[in-house]
């Protein structure tokens, strides 16, 4: 005996894409699931992610000035750990930026 399912409303492309709302609720209800939203919702703030990005500039210097400590074998593999650690302050900074929306003016 089979049991015929009922199939849900079609719904246009438009009806199922909608804008979210700041990072609150969207118009159907639902968390905002970005990585921005989930980093307001548990309590991380635009400013702390722009000091974290100037403390990864500083964190980039030190291991530079370190690889000019080390021996030639070890030199190339702490330069290019500083250059990856270069890497991260304008992402950390742009985080910021988009955390900034989610916060009350």
């Amino acid at each position: 005996m089979l049991v015929e399912r009922k199939r849900p409303p079609h719904r246009t492309i438009r009806h199922a894409v909608r804008p979210m709302r700041r990072g609150r609720l969207s118009a159907r209800g639902r968390r905002d699931r970005t990585l921005t939203g989930v980093l307001h919702r548990i309590g991380m703030r635009s400013w702390q992610m722009h000091l974290l990005s100037l403390a990864t500039v500083d964190l980039c210097i030190a291991l530079w000035i370190r690889a000019k400590t080390v021996d030639q074998e070890e030199r190339g593999n702490a330069e290019r750990r500083a250059l990856f650690v270069g890497l991260w302050p304008p992402m950390f900074w742009l985080i910021g930026d988009a955390l900034r929306h989610h916060e009350p003016r």
